[in-house]
């Protein structure tokens, strides 16, 4: 209970479900239930909040205790990302049901999880505080960069933007999580501080 206060883990909880409840309804506002390439700011922007959230949930108020601890902390760390993350992950997906060879669910828990894994790395690396904005810069400018290039090397460079089944984008995405896990379990995040 201590470890989840410490990190904000409810006021985390309390925003992914506004978050979800948000997608839903932007979702079912632009009417993409009709057209599912309309889906694409909500596959690709909630994502982005959702791994904002996720990130800044990895600040350390007493750092000194985490590293005075006698039990190893990567445990607890990846127990904390694998959680919010699958709850982001499934929250999300029901937004954007239906339609699952272009922008539904899949395309949803793919970007979820490239998306996190990004913040999860930049909290490692420059702290949790302003881990969200390295993949707000990234994801907004594949966003307005590359809305209509799919399949070839675009499915490594531009997968935010990429119809669910596309395995490059899910490869890519997929390392990026494994790759953001890793470097967060083994090491926290960054100190912050003066």
């Amino acid at each position: 209970m201590l470890y989840a206060r410490s990190r904000g883990i409810p006021v985390a909880l309390a925003v992914l479900a506004a978050t979800a409840g948000l997608a839903v309804w932007a979702a079912y506002g632009l009417d993409a239930y009709l057209d599912p390439k309309r889906r694409v700011p909500v596959v690709a922007l909630a994502p982005l909040l959702a791994s904002a959230v996720i990130s800044t949930s990895f600040h350390q108020y007493a750092d000194e205790l985490d590293r005075t601890a006698v039990r190893p902390w990567w445990p607890r760390r990846l127990a904390h990302l694998l959680a919010l993350t699958a709850l982001a992950a499934a929250s999300l997906s029901l937004a954007v049901l239906g339609h699952t060879t272009e922008f539904g669910a899949p395309a949803m828990v793919r970007n979820t999880l490239g998306a996190v894994g990004i913040a999860t790395a930049s909290a490692a690396l420059i702290g949790a505080r302003l881990s969200w904005l390295p993949t707000f810069a990234y994801l907004s400018a594949i966003y307005l960069g590359a809305p209509g290039v799919h399949g070839g090397w675009a499915a490594v460079w531009a997968w935010p933007m990429q119809p669910g089944q596309q395995p490059a984008a899910w490869a890519t995405a997929g390392a990026a999580y494994v790759a953001g896990a890793a470097l967060y379990a083994w090491r926290g995040s960054r100190r912050e501080g003066p």
